[in-house]
């Protein structure tokens, strides 16, 4: 297990992003499945960066762990910011036109349907998210 901890900024998701890609690199992931894993990051560390510590700033660590059987990347976000479990937003109607959805929760919606598994929990003051996908 490898993990980095970052403020929660949107000018650090290149620096996460890159962390991710190394560990991902290293256990053989292929291309489509971190390019997947880039975008969640993208989303993800974003809303931390915009919603969890606002008005202010706080930090987030990002965990990723190698699991066998079968081989996949599992990845932790965890920041101490306002409680808050995205995956409780209801999904957006993605068969009405750009301009009658309503405002957000794309973002999460492409997380969850890319993603093999996905995982909120707040514990300990912190919200703990966690992705899993499968790296071949």
């Amino acid at each position: 297990m490898k993990e980095l901890t970052v403020e929660a900024k949107i000018e650090n998701i290149p620096e996460v992003t890159a962390f991710v890609d190394e560990q991902l690199e290293a256990y053989g992931c292929s291309v489509k499945a971190r390019m997947q894993i880039d975008v969640a990051i993208d989303e993800l560390l974003g809303n931390i960066a915009h919603y969890a510590y606002h008005p202010g700033t706080g930090l987030a660590t990002v965990r990723v762990e190698k699991k066998e059987d079968p081989l996949s990347a599992k990845i932790t976000f965890i920041d101490s910011g306002i409680p808050y479990d995205p995956l409780k937003k209801v999904d957006p109607d993605v068969t009405l036109s750009a301009e009658q959805r309503s405002v957000g929760g794309l973002g999460i919606f492409m997380v969850k349907k890319s993603m093999d598994e996905i995982f909120y929990e707040y514990k300990n003051g912190q919200n703990i998210l966690t992705i899993k996908k499968k790296l071949a």
